[in-house]
């Protein structure tokens, strides 16, 4: 093995400012969810891509969308499921599938709490640039996002 590749200054610098700027966003998206519809990110993520899905989809295909691993899933469905907000059935065209689905009451909270969301995050991260920067920013995540789905399944980040 070779001589490890140090970071530049200026790389490490914007590493840090990008976790930075990772976290931050997420702790005030997070509070934003909690304080307006009472959910989490990843419940408000789930929420999201079943209504983006016609309103229901299978456990595994979720997990993908999501970004989220099976088990992180089945912990986010459950809480859900306890509040009213998704249900689950068995797949039709195999036993073992399970269909997760977006109830009347969970379509009603999504709703209540999109436009809020859309404009923290519009607010916070796409006014946070000129057009000329997010659009750079947006060129170099999706050359990250290939980068780092090689070999791997991935699905579009929505």
């Amino acid at each position: 093995m070779g001589d490890p590749r140090w970071l530049t200054e200026r790389e490490l610098k914007t590493w840090q400012g990008f976790l930075m700027a990772g976290t931050l966003l997420t702790r005030k998206v997070e509070q934003q969810l909690r304080d307006d519809a009472g959910l989490s990110h990843p419940q408000y993520e789930v929420l999201a891509r079943l209504s983006a899905a016609d309103g229901e989809l299978r456990m595994t295909e979720l997990a993908g969308a999501a970004l989220t691993s099976k088990s992180g899933l089945s912990y986010q469905v459950a809480q859900l499921e306890k509040a009213g907000l998704v249900g689950r059935r068995s797949c039709p065209s195999d036993d073992r599938g399970v269909i997760a689905y977006l109830t009347d009451e969970g379509q009603a909270r999504l709703r209540a709490a999109a436009a809020g969301h859309a404009e923290l995050v519009r607010t916070l991260f796409v006014d946070g640039l000129n057009p000329e920067q997010f659009t750079a920013l947006a060129d170099g995540v999706d050359a990250l996002c290939g980068h780092l789905c090689t070999g791997e399944p991935c699905v579009e980040a929505g």
